[in-house]
């Protein structure tokens, strides 16, 4: 397999089950863009590069082509999803749903410390941006959103959002290319004036639009 999966091998089991840690690890990389659209994957490859036997890593493929995050071929071939135009319209929709009543939920809660935290991560966004770093972007841009969610207190729907932004992390990368990124989304800094104001009509508007807006570009 290709060095697909980069970064320090572990040497020793840590808390939780081989197949745990593997499947965790892989997640995090599709969903924060660190594999192509249309990459394969090999039990073997994966076994190798995070010191496991087949099974966990078979394991740890079969939740993630549950999860959408990898697509397993009619003739056992795994690899990341190469999403069509239609179904980048189904995400971005879902993400316009999800988030957007998400953010609506956290409003209240709100207070100036979310707001401060909200800034910080927005000035990393800004940091990647200028590293032309897509892997680091795409994280911190997640981060900016889901430390905002998380004062929604809407566990079900959080995890809802997430599955959503796995299903869309190669693509998310292919995106952030073709878009040419020269500095962070004109979209957070209304979210966050309009956090400060209170002004809900105004959060969901400039949620709405910065969850969709490049994606619809893409499938467009």
């Amino acid at each position: 397999m290709d060095k697909l999966l980069t970064g320090n091998r572990p040497t020793a089991e840590n808390t939780g089950s081989a197949h745990d840690r593997v499947y965790r690890a892989l997640r995090t990389r599709i969903m924060h863009g660190a594999i192509a659209p249309g990459a394969s994957l090999t039990l073997r490859g994966i076994g190798k590069e995070y010191d496991v036997s087949m099974t966990p890593a078979r394991e740890a493929v079969r939740r993630l082509v549950a999860e959408g995050a990898l697509f397993l071929s009619s003739s056992g071939r795994v690899s990341t999803p190469e999403l069509s135009n239609e179904r980048i319209e189904e995400l971005a929709a879902l993400r316009a749903l999800i988030e957007v009543e998400l953010a609506s939920r956290a409003l209240p809660r709100a207070h100036m410390a979310l707001i401060d935290r909200l800034q910080a991560i927005n000035g990393t966004v800004a940091e990647m941006i200028s590293k032309r770093d897509a892997v680091g972007y795409i994280r911190t841009n997640l981060e900016f959103h889901r430390t905002l969610y998380l004062r929604a207190q809407a566990p079900a729907m959080l995890a809802m959002a997430e599955t959503v932004w796995l299903q869309l992390g190669p693509t998310m990368r292919a995106l952030y290319g073709r878009l040419g990124r020269t500095e962070p989304p004109q979209n957070h800094k209304l979210i966050i004036a309009a956090l400060k104001a209170g002004d809900e009509p105004g959060l969901r508007l400039a949620l709405r639009t910065d969850v969709t807006q490049g994606l619809r570009l893409l499938a467009g």
